[in-house]
């Protein structure tokens, strides 16, 4: 059974949707973060997608990378909120608004 290109398309479509309202709606650092890498896996599946339709490698190598800096990402950043929850014991972004210099 072969599926068409368009429903992976479409899949990713909202999935990036779904992320994206996450992101704007939620205030949580965390579920930010989460709704982040949902938008990251519907772009890489977007990149595999035209890759497989278009016979080309370059999508895939896209996606190794794009996987990396989302693990960079992940790193750095759970590591900046674990710090902010040992000194304020939230993860608010509104209260995080308080450590503009």
């Amino acid at each position: 059974m072969n599926v068409p290109a368009a429903w992976y398309l479409i899949l990713a479509a909202l999935l990036f949707g779904v992320g994206a309202f996450g992101l704007l709606t939620r205030r949580s650092v965390l579920i930010m973060f989460m709704c982040l890498e949902l938008m990251l896996n519907a772009v890489n599946l977007t990149f595999v997608t035209f890759s497989r339709s278009l016979s080309d490698i370059a999508g895939q190598a896209s996606v190794f990378f794009v996987m990396v800096v989302a693990a960079a990402e992940v790193t750095v950043g759970l590591g900046i909120v674990v710090a902010v929850f040992r000194q304020r014991a939230s993860t608010s972004v509104d209260e995080l608004s308080g450590l503009k210099g």
